[in-house]
């Protein structure tokens, strides 16, 4: 599971032109799963995600968290983070997980992630989405099962 945190001051998803959803200042998430991952990984990043402290204090530092400064999150489904560009010119989708899969896994994701922390809202899962933001910053981190098992 591979998620693209972009600290933002706003964000916002369309979906065929029509506004979705719409945060201000927060964490938007480009969210994909791999082969191999399950619910347990899933808990994993949500929980490490949750506790991320990435926000500045007073001094500049940073120190807090979304819940500290009331934040919000949304959260967008893209399975094109496990596309790989190694070999020739187009991407190879081999370690994404397959589509089935990965929205039973996304459902389950954004299900608990929602249940922990209420502002939190989604695109949808499969659809050509058009997402903006206004990253602030710029911060962006990527959160990674691989590199916390």
């Amino acid at each position: 599971m591979r998620i693209i945190i972009q600290v933002v001051l706003d964000a916002s998803v369309s979906v065929n032109g029509h506004l979705k959803e719409k945060i201000g200042r927060g964490f938007l998430l480009l969210t994909g799963f791999k082969v191999g991952d399950d619910k347990l990984v899933v808990d994993k990043l949500i929980d490490k995600l949750l506790k991320l402290r990435i926000f500045q204090d007073e001094q500049g530092k940073t120190n807090l968290s979304l819940k500290d400064i009331d934040g919000e999150i949304l959260s967008i489904s893209q399975f094109t983070l496990y596309g790989s560009l190694k070999d020739g010119n187009r991407p190879s989708f081999t370690k994404a997980l397959k589509y089935e899969d990965a929205k039973e896994l996304y459902s389950y994701f954004f299900t608990k992630l929602h249940s922990l922390f209420p502002r939190s809202y989604d695109g949808l899962f499969g659809a050509d989405m058009q997402v903006s933001l206004t990253n602030d910053g710029p911060s962006t981190y990527i959160l990674d099962s691989e590199e916390n098992r």
